[in-house]
């Protein structure tokens, strides 16, 4: 998640004065990108539409991170989600769902309305929702409230409805069922067309039934059961339409394994850009004005074919002219060509002689869905879906190709040359059409269920503002288009969605309609307050000061955190606020004059602010202020369990750890302050009450609570204090090295980052009230953030340093590398290429292999660290089952050589420890990259069944691991 700034155009004008040229610069904001670095510290929080009820990966999606980021005046705190939970306006019980959808309808459409009456396209109110049962249908009307008409229509309302949309101009509605259409007119059907003899239940297997339908005004392409196409063709005119069986190949190719139509609209056509002949074209070439409707839309339609054989061809329609041919559409290589562009050598795309296995694997995968769409915008080109029979979803962007005429090189995943014989080539053929594929996340791919197809794609236009398309099924996935990207938000709230659909009436502004797994009909909107135009939907809180350290206070639902805004002061101010008087008074006389005395000197006055999230996600609310003293910093807030010696009851209080800052010559102090949170019976404004504050010789660098009792690092030292009510008793110290930058604990072990001298691994006795020592890193580290990882019984201690890199340590005294158990001995290292501040522990959830591995309901004690860097991005650290870690590890070994980096850059030596000239022992290569390992999903089919057998395991498996591991760490 990179950081990003903001783009502003400078306009400049010139003008004549007296033979000279004088510039006038005026500058204006065109766009802003979101910026959500640097992450300074994060917090792990509730999310305001959480769902109590919520258990599994969907209770994952409660949670959000609340991040510090930004400096002075553009200082906010981020909330990051890695999946989207819609807000739920209602729901109901609809077992049995198979689809749904939403259509228009207008009682009077007069063509003689004047435009600016005309309703926009986007603020149409659906008419009738449409829900399609295992053995009927049900209508509804969309008005102020959902109510059942079906009783009252003439839908096909015996058995379960295909699909259902709009057709001339939203003037009437198309209902498919398996053995016919019905055109309708509202509530009243003006056509019926049956496909097949007859259309009983009754009928043979010789009448296919329809299997897929696509709509693209006024086409719809129907695929029927036995893996033909038929066309209905609709006449503006007269809104009836004729059944057409079209042509599709010169030549055999086989089975239709899906299609789908693609309406290329506007006055000019994207893809007529890609052919010599724009003016020859074929399809809705002129505008279509019906009798009681507005314009339709200008463009051609194209029909898109996939055979069992793997070939893609488009078609113009209605003529049906092959335009653009791929083989091996499924093997999902990088760029897709016309097959008329020759190629004079054969690639690896070709499968091998005598590989049987690999050859028959190719085979069995077949594209089941598909889908093309072109979103608005400036420079839009079209998206190209593809979901497979194992459950792979494919991506291509397309774009124009603008090559010399007789020669030309593919940009494809191997470069080859590429001879163009441009008198053989039909002027008509898309020949400048190119398609890239795009990366996706592995969390869209789902294992196929094998049962009957439903579809999953659903295209939308405007959903909460927000374009794309919904991906249904066991892994639901929003893919919205921002700035011609790709943004795909994972959906875990509410398991497998089996239907989805827009809405958009009175009571539901642009949302949208679902239907579970579980039988759950709900009627939701997108949250409005997030921007989806990042990795993860973000929202940013503006503060107007530098964030510096946040926590969260479960039990009231409240963030503390530390923010410092900078105050200009003059300087004779500022010597007067020093202890030294002397020193003070000193300088006051040294060749100091009052302009200079009284000038602007700017100081960071510190505060710590409690904030309380909007439960309609707008603004936060500013709920209590502390304020520091005079050139007191406050360092770090931590929330702490203590157990209360006098009441013998644990309490949670609020801890502020502060440091004057007062110069080198003044001996450094501190102050330890603990608050109650929440709101006082006495005063509703005071939400933050101090129950004790006291000075200390040294900053008060970190905090935390071990066992009930409250852990500080003053200085160079960590001090054990107890807890009465209303004082900290010490019990216990240890002397840290120079300056202590973190404190971790887990049950009774303490983990210590020092400034320079790396990690100390220490233990609390209560027996003896003992601080002792267990072992050390021996070598010199500048840390930055620690943290304990905790893999079942197996702890490790991870730390990073200055030079971007990780290590994980792990103490075992019984080696003998160990010097008797002083040293801790290196487990991993590796080389992030940021800073890593901040480290935050959370349990893994359950995989396919835990489940089967751990009986009951016994959790894994498995746990990830999800870390935030200086420049903005996340990342995390998950441990690995051995022999899984085995297969991938050979697996990256492969993928160095096979996949093509960035300007060549390799991943291999990046990823080594930087030790920046100091004396470093390499430590062991324990762990993989999953950035490198997600490319081998990106490579040709054949390409990855080669790999997997050099590994010595199969493709499956290896997509099983990264889908299990993707899923274990789904934690938001």
């Amino acid at each position: 998640m990179a950081a990003a700034g903001v783009a502003v155009v400078a306009c400049c004008t010139y003008h004549m004065i007296r033979g000279r040229i004088a510039k006038n610069f005026s500058f204006a904001v065109r766009d802003s990108l979101i910026n959500v670095g640097p992450i300074k510290d994060f917090s792990y929080g509730l999310r305001a539409n959480a769902d109590p009820n919520a258990s599994g990966s969907a209770k994952q999606s409660n949670y959000e991170l609340v991040c510090c980021s930004g400096h002075g005046k553009n200082g906010s705190l981020c909330v990051l989600q890695q999946s989207i939970r819609p807000e739920l306006i209602t729901e109901v019980e609809l077992p049995g769902c198979k689809g749904i959808w939403t259509v228009y309808h207008k009682s009077t459409r007069s063509h003689s309305m004047d435009s600016s009456k005309t309703v926009v396209e986007d603020d149409e109110f659906h008419a009738y929702l449409i829900i399609s049962l295992e053995n009927r249908t049900m209508v509804l009307e969309t008005a102020d409230l959902l109510g059942e008409v079906t009783e009252n229509v003439d839908y096909y309302v015996q058995g379960s409805t295909i699909a259902a949309g709009n057709l001339f101009g939203r003037r009437r509605v198309i209902q498919i069922y398996a053995r016919g259409a019905r055109i309708l007119d509202g509530a009243y059907m003006t056509q019926e067309v049956s496909f097949g003899a007859n259309s009983d239940s009754n009928a043979t297997l010789d009448n296919p039934a329809v299997c897929s339908v696509s709509i693209a005004d006024p086409y719809v392409l129907l695929r029927m059961t036995d893996g033909s196409i038929q066309l209905l063709i609709g006449d503006p005119e007269t809104c009836t339409v004729s059944k057409n069986v079209p042509m599709i190949s010169e030549k055999p190719v086989g089975l239709v394994s899906s299609c789908t139509l693609y309406h290329d609209k506007g006055p000019e056509p994207w893809l007529r850009k890609t052919s010599t002949d724009a003016w020859l074209s074929t399809g809705v070439s002129e505008a279509v004005v019906g009798s009681d409707g507005p314009l339709h839309d200008q463009g051609d339609i194209y029909c898109i074919i996939c055979y069992e054989s793997g070939t893609l061809e488009f078609y113009d329609v209605p003529g049906f002219k092959c335009v653009f041919t791929v083989d091996k559409f499924a093997s999902g290589i990088s760029h897709l060509v016309d097959a008329c562009v020759r190629e004079t050598t054969h690639n690896l795309q070709n499968v091998k002689e005598g590989d049987e296995q690999v050859k028959e694997t190719v085979q069995n995968i077949k594209v089941m869905e598909l889908s093309m769409h072109k979103w608005a915008g400036q420079h839009a080109c079209p998206f190209l879906f593809a979901i497979l029979t194992d459950g792979t979803v494919l991506c291509y962007h397309a774009y124009l190709y603008e090559g010399h005429e007789n020669t030309r090189k593919t940009d494809g995943q191997f470069s080859t040359d590429i001879e163009v014989d441009v008198g053989s080539i039909s002027t008509s053929r898309l020949r400048n059409l190119r398609f890239v594929r795009v990366f996706l996340e592995s969390l869209t791919r789902e294992e196929s269920s094998g049962g009957k197809f439903s579809q999953r794609i659903t295209v939308f236009k405007n959903i909460g503002g927000c374009q794309g398309l919904f991906l249904a099924g066991s892994r639901p996935a929003w893919f919205m288009i921002c700035r011609e990207r790709l943004r795909i938000h994972p959906q875990l709230c509410d398991g497998a969605i089996v239907a989805f659909t827009v809405l958009h009436n009175v009571n539901c502004n642009h949302g949208l309609i679902y239907v579970t797994s579980q039988g759950f009909l709900k009627i939701c909107q997108l949250p409005s307050a997030l921007n989806y135009d990042n990795y993860w939907p973000v929202q940013k809180i503006p503060l107007k000061g530098t964030p510096h350290q946040v926590t969260y206070f479960a039990e009231k639902n409240l963030y503390a955190l530390i923010i410092s805004v900078p105050i200009l002061k003059p300087l004779k101010n500022v010597l007067s606020c020093l202890v030294d008087q002397e020193a003070s008074q000193q300088l006051e006389h040294d060749n100091l004059s009052s302009e200079e005395m009284h000038r602007s000197y700017a100081v960071d006055e510190f505060e710590v602010r409690i904030l309380e999230p909007e439960k309609s996600g707008g603004p936060w609310e500013t709920r209590g202020v502390i304020h520091m003293q005079s050139y007191e910093n406050a360092l770090t807030v931590r929330m702490v369990s203590l157990f209360n010696t006098s009441t013998k009851e644990n309490e949670t209080l609020l801890a502020i750890g502060t440091a004057y800052v007062q110069g080198e010559d003044v001996a450094a102090r501190g102050r330890i302050l603990l608050f109650t949170m929440g709101k006082s019976n006495d005063n509703n404004q005071n939400w933050a009450v101090e129950v004790y504050s006291k000075e200390l010789k040294g900053a008060i660098s970190a905090l935390a609570s071990l066992q009930g009792h409250l852990l500080i690092a003053s200085g160079p030292k960590i001090i054990l204090h107890t807890w009465s009510g209303t004082e900290l008793n010490g019990v216990a110290f240890f002397d840290a090295p120079l300056y202590v930058m973190s404190l971790n604990i887990v049950k009774n072990f303490i983990l210590l980052g020092d400034i320079h001298k790396s990690i100390y691994f220490l233990s609390w006795k209560e027996q003896g009230a003992q601080l002792s020592l267990l072992a050390k890193d021996f070598g010199s580290l500048n840390c930055f953030a620690t943290e304990f990882l905790i893999d079942g019984t197996t702890l490790s201690l991870v730390v990073s340093d200055d030079q971007k890199n990780i290590q994980i340590f792990y103490y075992a005294p019984k080696m003998v590398e160990s010097w008797k158990g002083q040293k801790l001995l290196p487990r991993a290292e590796f080389h992030v290429g940021a800073h890593v501040t901040k480290f935050l522990r959370l349990q893994m959830l359950p995989t396919s292999v835990d489940r089967t591995v751990v009986s009951g309901a016994d959790k894994p004690n498995r746990f990830a660290l999800l870390f935030g860097t200086l420049d903005g991005s996340l990342g995390c650290i998950a441990p690995l089952e051995e022999s899984t870690f085995r297969r991938l590890h050979m697996l990256q070994k492969k993928l160095v050589d096979a996949v093509p980096h960035l300007c060549g850059l390799n991943p291999r030596s990046f990823r080594q420890f930087q030790h920046n000239g100091k004396a470093h022992r390499p430590g062991p290569d324990n762990i993989v990259d999953c950035e490198l390992l997600c490319h081998y999903e990106m490579l040709p089919l054949e390409r990855q069944l080669e790999i997997a057998q050099l590994v010595g395991t199969t493709r499956s498996q290896i997509l099983t691991n990264l889908n299990d591991l993707n899923l274990s760490t789904s934690f938001l």
